[in-house]
C-alpha cells in the first residue's frame, strides 16, 4: 500500500474526526462545569435567604426554628465550598434536586417546559434563515441602491430589542388590526408574534453574514467557470453561490440557537408563554436555586449539542473542511 493512497487518506480523515470528536466532548464537559460553577456562585449574590424561599418567601413569617431546620435539611448551614461540591456530586449522578418553590423534581419541571421553548426557538431559527437568505439574495447583484437598502434593513433589524419589537407587533397586529392574539393561546396564531419577535433581529445579523459571503462567492473562479459554461444567473446562484453563502450562517446556527434561548426569557414573559425562559425568570425572583441551575445547565447542554451538529453540517456542506481534516 503506497503512501498517499485513498485508504491512507480515509484513515487520516477518520483519525482527525475522532480527535476532533474527543476535543468536542472535552469542551462540552468543561462548558457544563463552568456554567454550573458560575451559576452556583452568581445566584448566591442575589439578596435574600434561600431558606425563606423554601418556606414560601419573606412573607411567610417563618419562625427561626423552622428556618434553622430547613437550612439543616438542605445543607444550607454548611460552608459555601461544601455546598458547591455537594451540588457537583448531585449533578454527576443526574440529580437536579427539588424546586424550593414548587416542591417538584426539577427534572420533571424542566421536561414539561422544554418542548415549548425548543419549538419557539426552532421556528424562529427557520424563519430567520428564510428572511436572511431572501434579503441577502435580493440585495446582491442588483446595483448600489439595492445593496445600500439591504444593508440598512439588516443593520436596523439586528439592532431591534426584543421587548420593543414585541410591543410594536402587539400594538399593530393585536390592538390595531385584531388579527393575532396578544398572548400565547396554545394555537398556531398564538405562536406568530413570539416567533417573529425572536426571528427578525437574528435575521438581520445572519443576512449581513450571508450577503458578504454571497458577494465573495460571486468573485470566485468556480462562478466564472459556471458562467463560461453557459449557466444562467439563476442557475449559478442556486447551484453555487447560495451554498457558499450559507456556510458561515450554518456555523453560526449553534450560537444563534443559544441567542434565541436567551431571548426567550423576554419573549415568553411578554407573551405569557410557558417555557424555560419564563420559568428561569420566576426562579431567579424566588431564589429557587435548583431550578435556576437546572435551566441554565439544560440551555448550555442544548447549545453544546447544537454547536456539534452545526460543525458536522458545515463539514458535510463544505468538502474543503473534510480535506483539511485529513492533512
Amino acid at each position: 500500500m503506497t503512501p498517499g493512497s485513498p485508504t491512507d487518506e480515509r484513515r487520516s480523515i477518520r483519525g482527525a474526526t475522532l480527535r476532533r470528536a474527543g476535543l468536542l466532548v472535552a469542551g462540552a464537559v468543561f462548558v457544563l462545569w463552568a456554567v454550573a460553577t458560575l451559576t452556583f456562585f452568581a445566584i448566591r449574590l442575589i439578596p435574600g435567604d434561600p431558606a425563606q424561599a423554601i418556606l414560601g418567601g419573606p412573607g411567610s413569617q417563618a419562625s427561626q426554628e423552622a428556618l434553622d431546620q430547613v437550612r439543616r435539611d438542605y445543607g444550607l448551614d454548611q460552608p459555601l465550598i461544601a455546598q458547591y461540591f455537594a451540588m457537583l456530586g448531585r449533578l454527576l449522578t443526574g440529580d437536579l434536586g427539588v424546586s424550593y418553590a414548587l416542591k417538584l423534581p426539577v427534572a420533571d419541571l424542566l421536561g414539561a417546559q422544554l418542548g415549548g421553548t425548543l419549538l419557539l426557538a426552532a421556528l424562529a431559527l427557520m424563519l430567520a434563515w428564510i428572511l436572511a437568505l431572501g434579503l441577502a439574495i435580493w440585495s446582491t447583484g442588483r446595483g448600489r441602491v439595492a445593496s445600500a437598502l439591504g444593508e440598512g434593513v439588516e443593520i436596523t433589524a439586528a439592532a431591534l430589542p426584543h421587548f420593543w419589537l414585541a410591543a410594536v407587533l402587539i400594538a399593530v397586529f393585536s390592538v390595531g388590526l385584531g388579527w393575532l392574539p396578544p398572548v400565547a393561546t396554545g394555537t398556531l396564531a398564538g405562536f406568530v408574534l413570539p416567533v417573529v419577535t425572536l426571528a427578525v433581529p437574528l435575521a438581520g445579523f445572519l443576512a449581513q453574514v450571508m450577503r458578504e459571503s454571497l458577494l465573495d462567492a460571486m468573485q470566485q473562479p468556480f462562478v466564472v467557470s459556471a458562467r463560461a459554461r453557459g449557466e444562467s444567473a439563476l442557475g449559478v446562484r442556486a447551484r453555487h453561490t447560495i451554498r457558499h453563502a450559507s456556510l458561515p450562517a450554518i456555523s453560526l446556527s449553534g450560537w444563534a440557537l443559544g441567542w434565541l434561548l436567551s431571548g426567550a426569557v423576554v419573549v415568553e414573559t411578554i407573551f405569557a408563554m410557558p417555557g424555560l425562559g419564563r420559568t428561569l425568570l420566576q426562579a431567579v425572583t424566588l431564589r429557587d436555586i435548583p431550578v435556576v441551575t437546572g435551566v441554565v445547565l439544560l440551555v448550555a447542554l442544548v447549545y453544546v449539542l447544537m454547536t456539534v451538529l452545526t460543525d458536522l453540517a458545515a463539514r458535510i456542506a463544505d468538502p474543503r473542511l473534510r480535506q483539511e481534516a485529513g492533512r
